[in-house]
């Protein structure tokens, strides 16, 4: 790789003459396991929440405590940890966007192809970064800031210098753990996991259809607390439109009708707010998602179009720089904090990587969608052209906008719609196309979020002086890991959370003539299933009784439908009893189900499904557009609220809490801060006028001649330059810590009850649990544990972090 001189006004925090324990066993041992454990929590709270937030952070945080009781730690050796368990949230946000929408397009989801193909998208990611870390991270440091990799070398040098602020991670952890054990409906389901109000009111039916309810989850209150009050607000008023506005009125126009409106296949007046959700709403929330995600993709275009430029520019220069370097040494002998992967790693992987992809595609498909060689080829072309478009766009505007506010969903959407577009053009339409386009739509999106990530982890490498290729190497050993639980994870929720229930009215059909979009797919594979009552929740199964309410034990005898884009059936996968000629159970599978709505897979399925095979409910569809323009011609950011009108109300009241937590935080520290001001200005300016010397002391960037400092009337400093600024929440505040422990806590206790719910599914055991006639088991008690737990986010946020503000004096 090619070497530039650092700048010499930048001097990092280890210099680079400077050796010291970096690419230990131990901390790529501990990295791995957050990789593992954080990629996994990511998942879950991703699906659920619609949102991922970063992990580097807290990885930082804990990894500091961790290795300081082993013995003492190198600021190298954490930085490699939080580099290797970055990898996992990373990879995880990229999958979780795109995969579901397999299924949403009725293909089966493999942990397998899972893997294969976040390996490809991570390590392509990290492989196309690599020429660009000079360029992005050396020669424009002053330019672009990577506000999360800046946050998190300030934690870093902190922890070095003797901070230790875990505490605030593992009390998150520890209380919103237990608080999960006892409120998780799958572990022992003490009180309601989701209080709920649905509306009846009066004669006339008031707001019938429509409910208030909440997820009472300790991760959705850390997210919220996160995001903040203001995009939090967001979301829960596309909640409320959704859920107290418009299925109400779909109820109030509908329940007369005498025939099911599609695409539902009941009569409106017998739907409940769920099935009017998830049959009326979803459609309609899809349609806003896809369309504010192009407007947010056209919006940054010049941003996008500016940073491909800067890009090409800079791999060029840095090509030209190598070609032309007069001192041999300086080629092969770069200095520590200078050493990248060399030339032949990037090219030779990414060569491998796209040939190895040719190969998974040829010869493993997704089951159900083979296509020729040809095909696979082209795909494989253009998750080359894409995926290095996009990482290096990606790899730039973080450093601007930071990973969260990266448009890589907006990216995808773009390298999905040209996809679509070729394949239309070709005449290739059949679903296995779509399930090829997905794949492709997949690796690029995996690749431009770990791209992202990737320059934020050099970022910090450069700013505490690491060696960059151990991080690039502890990036793709993270990967590798990762991966591992990412898939596990996805398939787990699918069918943890998955359910069946009996359809209201059998529907007769002919197998022999099934309807359009109604795909036979064999016989049903499990012996079998545990029926749901209408919301959802698991019925208790009777015992000596085949086919009895709450359990069907002959499920083999069953054929298995799957309905895509058909007038007949609503999306999903249907039991037909050929016994009786009728589909008679409605299969949900935990993916896109109110607990894990995975709202950007539906949006990738909806643009696919929408350009192939243009089979979509374009009534809703065009609704939820027409939504966005309305909101956009009010001047609010319609994406947000186009994932708020998309996801169920329980997740954005249960956010929006989060939210309120971390307003009232703020606004109780600019209070203390005005109480305490006028005591610091008096004590201030007596010490100017006792001892002007000491007073210089503290203030070293004070110039008399400037007069924001000086006031010239009185002769005394400005005010404001004698009052600190109040410490308004930031990345490493007691609350964000605090609400990152309790979101891994809700996702780590939440995966085991998902785990729980398998286990007693595959033996027919089941672990004992509070009856749900227990005295606790009250909505009223859900709410008052959950305002409980928020008032502990907002008591431990307030307390300050004392060591980090001895280190920041």
């Amino acid at each position: 790789m090619a070497t530039t001189t650092t700048k010499p006004d930048f001097q990092s925090f280890v210099p680079a003459t400077e050796s010291r324990p970096e690419f230990t066993l131990r901390a790529l041992l501990l990295g791995a396991i957050f990789g593992v454990l954080f990629g996994a929590v990511t998942v879950y709270v991703g699906l659920r929440a619609g949102l991922t937030v970063a992990a580097s952070i807290p990885i930082s945080v804990l990894s500091i405590s961790i290795l300081r009781a082993f013995g003492r730690a190198s600021i190298l050796e954490n930085n490699i940890v939080q580099t290797t368990g970055n990898a996992g949230q990373s990879i995880a946000s990229g999958v979780i966007f795109t995969l579901p929408a397999l299924i949403f397009l009725g293909f089966d989801l493999e942990s397998t192809r899972i893997f294969a193909l976040a390996l490809f998208g991570g390590w392509l990611g990290v492989l196309f970064m690599i020429p660009l870390r000079r360029q992005l991270i050396v020669e424009e440091h002053g330019t672009l800031t990577y506000p999360e990799g800046t946050a998190c070398a300030d934690v870093l040098m902190a922890g070095e210098r003797g901070g230790s602020f875990a505490s605030r991670v593992f009390l998150g952890l520890g209380l919103g753990g237990l608080y999960t054990l006892f409120q998780n409906e799958n572990l022992f389901g003490l009180f309601p996991g989701t209080p709920n109000r649905s509306f009846d009111i009066g004669e006339q039916h008031l707001l019938k259809g429509g409910a208030i309810r909440a997820d009472v989850t300790p991760e959705y209150l850390g997210v919220g607390y996160i995001i903040g009050m203001r995009v939090a607000a967001v979301m829960l008023a596309g909640g409320v439109f959704s859920w107290l506005v418009l299925m109400p009125a779909i109820y109030f126009f509908g329940s007369h009708l005498s025939t099911p409106l599609y695409p539902g296949t009941t009569l409106i007046r017998d739907m409940s707010p769920s099935q009017l959700w998830s049959t009326y709403v979803r459609p309609m929330g899809a349609g806003a998602v896809a369309c504010s995600g192009l407007i947010t993709l056209l919006r940054t275009a010049p941003t996008i179009i500016a940073a491909l430029a800067e890009g090409f520019r800079s791999i060029f220069k840095n090509t030209a720089t190598k070609s032309d370097s007069s001192n041999p040494a300086d080629v092969g002998n770069p200095a520590r904090t200078e050493h990248d992967l060399p030339w032949s790693v990037v090219i030779g992987g990414s060569v491998l990587l796209i040939v190895l992809l040719w190969v998974f595609l040829q010869f493993k498909p997704v089951p159900g969608a083979q296509v020729g060689a040809f095909a696979n080829l082209a795909a494989a072309f253009l998750v080359v052209l894409f995926g290095f478009l996009f990482v290096t766009v990606s790899a730039r505007i973080v450093g601007i906008v930071g990973s969260s506010a990266s448009p890589v969903s907006g990216m995808t959407i773009a390298a999905l719609m040209a996809t679509a577009a070729i394949f239309l053009v070709k005449g290739w339409t059949a679903p296995a196309f779509g399930a090829l386009a997905i794949t492709i739509g997949g690796i690029v999106c995996i690749a431009a979020a770990n791209a992202g990530d990737t320059a934020q982890d050099l970022k910090t490498g450069y700013l505490i002086g690491a060696t960059p290729w151990k991080q690039q190497l502890a990036i793709m050993i993270g990967v590798i890991v990762s991966v591992l639980s990412i898939g596990i994870t996805l398939n787990a929720m699918n069918k943890g959370l998955e359910s069946f229930q009996r359809m209201p009215r059998p529907v007769a059909l002919n197998l022999s003539q099934l309807p359009d979009g109604v795909q036979n797919q064999g016989s049903f594979t499990r012996d079998r299933i545990h029926l749901a009552d209408s919301q959802g929740a698991p019925s208790s199964p009777p015992s000596g009784s085949q086919d009895a309410a709450g359990e069907i034990t002959n499920a083999r005898s069953y054929i298995l439908l799957n309905a895509i884009g058909s007038s007949t059936l609503a999306d999903g996968k249907y039991l037909y009893n050929p016994a009786t000629g009728q589909i008679e159970v409605q299969w949900t599978q935990g993916i896109g189900s109110e607990k894990a709505a995975a709202p950007q897979g539906r949006l990738m399925a909806t643009v696919i499904n929408g350009i192939l095979s243009r089979k979509l409910p374009w009534s809703l569809v065009l609704l939820g557009v027409a939504l966005v323009i309305m909101v956009e011609l009010l001047g609010v950011r319609s994406l947000t609220l186009a994932v708020g009108a998309y996801l169920s109300i329980g997740t954005t009241l249960a956010i929006f809490v989060g939210g309120v937590m971390r307003w009232m935080v703020d606004r109780a520290v600019e209070k203390q801060y005005e109480i305490g001001a006028e005591t610091e200005l008096k004590a201030s300016l007596e010490l100017w006028s006792r001892d002007r010397e000491a007073w210089l002391a503290q203030h070293p960037d004070f110039n008399p001649a400037d007069p924001k400092h000086l006031d010239t009337a009185t002769g005394l400093p400005d005010r404001t330059f004698c009052l600190r600024s109040p410490e308004i929440e930031s990345e490493i505040s007691s609350g964000s810590l605090y609400a990152s422990g309790l979101i891994a806590a809700g996702g780590i206790v939440g995966l085991i009850g998902v785990a729980v719910k398998l286990y007693e599914s595959a033996t027919d055991r089941t672990i004992p649990r509070f009856s749900d006639h227990n005295l606790l088991h009250h909505d009223w008690v859900s709410v008052v544990m959950f305002a409980l737990l928020a008032y502990s986010l907002y008591y431990f946020a307030r307390k300050p972090l004392d060591q980090l503000d001895k280190v920041s004096k």
